[in-house]
């Protein structure tokens, strides 16, 4: 018997708690360092932007080509991900 290609129903909860934890060490990194702390939230908070309009633009063009919901909200998340991976492995290595 075939096995059903299955989505893990988990795996928007595990990235909801990877960016829980991308943001706990981002805030712990403020704190030990206040001195600078305001340029790093400017470059943080410019970082999510850049992601959110990189994903609308692709999400638009995608929905107006006429994808499904499905691939509209994956293509509006992936660059959100990509930033919030990318952050979690540069803390991990210092």
């Amino acid at each position: 018997m075939a096995r059903k290609n299955t989505i893990n129903p988990f795996a928007p909860y595990a990235w909801l708690a990877e960016a829980g934890w991308v943001f706990a060490m981002h805030s712990a990194q403020l704190w030990a360092d206040p001195a600078k702390a305001g340029t790093r939230l400017i470059s943080l908070g410019a970082e999510k932007q850049r992601a959110f309009a990189e994903g609308a633009m692709k999400a638009g063009a995608a929905a107006m080509r006429g994808a499904s919901p499905e691939t509209v909200a994956k293509l509006a998340m992936a660059p959100a991900r990509r930033r919030v991976r990318a952050n979690a492995r540069k803390i991990q290595t210092g």
